[in-house]
């Protein structure tokens, strides 16, 4: 018995455990070819501030599923048993004693239904609520595709000078050889050879802290998209890369799709006619409102003394035959016919009579007539209750409309601003391009200067340093452009491209 008292509280809290695993959702894997594509979708279906605005919908959709219902009568059911034990009970000052205890049930069915101004109202502003809520989900996945895109950009970057440092600790390592070539055949001094070990080995920490914010850069894409990020992130490669296009759109269109499509306008818009609908609802409460309701119910009641209303009953019908058989005996001393005093005998059918009625507990229920009531209602005066819903409702109403206005300024404001910064980074990537190649140039006749020996390594250091920054900063500036674009999407309320 011990061993079972200990095993089945053991077992259920290993069952509830089991459960409450089950319940947790399975998060998918990362593919090791990870795609924008593929990134935004597992974003849309992972992220869980996104899946936040999601699980708003649910109660807004049976909002308005619930507005629709008011126009049908609620319907109530109910049921209840009782136990009263023999005994003497003092009610209104009198004593009543019952020698049996009782079984009681009872049920009540009830129908009920309300209408008023703010019934008509419902349907509108649900819809209204639910469609803002719906604005607001489909503002947060453009804006999540977004901070996903720029992440991804973020990691393709960090990938980029990844490479740049390794291309710059193959020119240290090169440089290092040469100045050692050099001092080997008395061309140069033992302090470029130290120099050039200093650049190599600077050179070997700037590739691992760029490895490094790799992993840190896809470990906040992971993070972005809700997944668990894997034991190893390098084994994740970003398999998409975007090319330099000159941009083609025109302000006018993109201020045009920005003022039908910016999901944080919409999501004002769609709040403001919301805030329209709780104004009318609130001016409902003027109306006069109406109300029915219809019932049904039953009870029972049984003694558990069957013996005790027999013995009631024998009693009561012996009472009356003796005073028949007195009254016969009048008549007949007045020569009145007699009366048939046979009809008060209590006989044993009687008695099982009165036993088979007294068996109705639980469902032999005795019905209780129909009820209906109908009911007109009209405030009169209220405290100015409803003027001051009316007033908040209309501020309320007028401070939505002033959000969408501001929006709307912003977000005009926001595409012509992003637009600018699209084609000064554009402009931008082109003139690091060239200052890129010239870097490189005056890097190579550096090169040959030292190698010949007309040049100094301090000036082949300057060099490697200009060529490396020109570099370092092209990377930027084509990242900071499809940044430009990932940023102009969402204020567009579109995909560029």
């Amino acid at each position: 018995m011990i061993r079972r008292a200990l095993f089945l509280p053991g077992f259920a809290l290993v069952l509830c455990s089991g459960l409450a695993g089950a319940q947790q959702p399975v998060l998918p894997s990362i593919p090791q070819s990870l795609s924008l594509a593929d990134a935004v979708d597992l974003a849309t279906r992972n992220n869980p501030l996104y899946r936040q605005t999601l699980n708003d919908r649910g109660p807004a959709s049976w909002g308005v599923r619930n507005a629709y219902a008011d126009f049908l009568p609620s319907m109530s059911v109910s049921a209840s048993g009782s136990y009263s034990g023999s005994g003497s009970q003092t009610f209104g000052g009198q004593n009543f004693t019952l020698s049996s205890a009782t079984l009681g049930s009872s049920y009540s069915l009830g129908l009920n239904w309300n209408f008023s101004g703010s019934s008509l109202i419902q349907p509108g502003l649900r819809k209204a609520q639910l469609n803002a809520v719906e604005a607001n989900s489909e503002g947060a996945r453009v804006n999540l595709r977004s901070a996903v895109a720029t992440q991804y950009l973020n990691v393709l970057q960090a990938n980029a000078q990844v490479g740049l440092a390794d291309v710059q600790l193959k020119r240290s390592e090169e440089f290092r050889r040469l100045a050692q070539a050099r001092f080997d055949v008395g061309q140069a001094t033992l302090l470029d050879v130290r120099r050039a070990e200093v650049e190599s080995g600077q050179s070997e920490v700037g590739v691992l802290r760029a490895k490094n914010n790799v992993i840190v850069q896809k470990l906040r894409l992971f993070q972005q998209m809700g997944v668990p990020a894997p034991e190893d992130p390098t084994q994740v490669t970003l398999s998409d890369s975007f090319p330099i296009v000159d941009p083609t759109w025109a302000l006018a269109d993109l201020l045009r799709d920005a003022e039908a499509q910016n999901p944080d306008l919409l999501s004002l818009r769609a709040n403001q006619s919301a805030a329209r609908a709780g104004e009318r609802s609130a001016k409902s409460a003027y109306f006069p409102s109406l109300s029915m309701s219809a019932g049904w119910s039953g009870f029972t009641q049984q003694y558990t003394n069957s013996d005790f209303l027999v013995n009631r009953a024998s009693a009561s019908a012996g009472a009356n035959f003796q005073a028949c058989n007195v009254q016969n005996q009048i008549n007949t001393a007045v020569g009145i016919s007699t009366l048939n005093c046979a009809i008060f005998q209590f006989t044993p059918v009687m008695g099982d009579s009165i036993r088979a009625l007294n068996k109705a507990f639980p469902f032999d229920f005795t019905k209780q007539p129909f009820s209906a009531r109908f009911t007109v209602s009209l405030p009169i005066f209220d405290q100015f209750s409803r003027p001051l819903q009316v007033s908040e409702a209309s501020a309320r109403a007028d401070d939505a409309a002033e959000s969408v206005r501001a929006r709307g300024l912003f977000v005009r404001a926001e595409v012509t601003n992003a637009f600018y910064g699209l084609q000064t980074a554009n402009q931008t990537v082109k003139i690091q391009d060239r200052n890129r190649t010239a870097a490189q140039e005056q890097l190579r006749l550096a090169t040959e200067r030292y190698r010949v020996g007309s040049g100094t390594f301090f000036e082949l250091t300057d060099a490697q340093l200009a060529a490396q920054r020109a570099e370092s900063d092209y990377i930027n500036a084509v990242y900071d452009y499809h940044k430009a674009i990932a940023a102009l999407e969402p204020a567009v309320g579109r995909p560029l491209r």
